[in-house]
């Protein structure tokens, strides 16, 4: 059963090949697409060589879900990607379920 403190926020799909409307995220070494370019969620991910992020992510597709407190979210988890803010007001882990990353958020400049 999934646990309702967990919302889902989107789906990250690693790719190889350039993708229409992705952005590049210099200091991560990541393109992406938006996810809210979408109804789904659906974001394309191609990393750079050099890139620090896990290889599971980086080769397994990851999904993300909003929490609203991260760093309890992640008690007791596998991190592999420990809690970082990659943009303003965001911050973000990875964790490892059933051997599938998971991409865990909090927003932190909610009103």
């Amino acid at each position: 059963m999934i646990n309702s403190k967990y919302r889902y926020h989107h789906i990250g799909i690693p790719t190889r090949r350039k993708v229409e409307g992705e952005i590049h995220l210099k200091h991560l070494k990541i393109y992406c697409t938006d996810h809210e370019s979408n109804p789904f969620g659906i974001q394309w991910m191609r990393y750079e060589k050099g890139c620090d992020i896990p290889e599971l992510v980086q080769k397994v597709a990851h999904v993300a879900f909003e929490v609203d407190d991260l760093h309890e979210a992640i008690k007791g988890k596998k991190v592999i990607t420990p809690p970082n803010s990659p943009s303003p007001g965001v911050l973000v882990a990875m964790i490892e379920e059933a051997g599938a990353p998971v991409e865990l958020l909090q927003y932190t400049n909610k009103g």
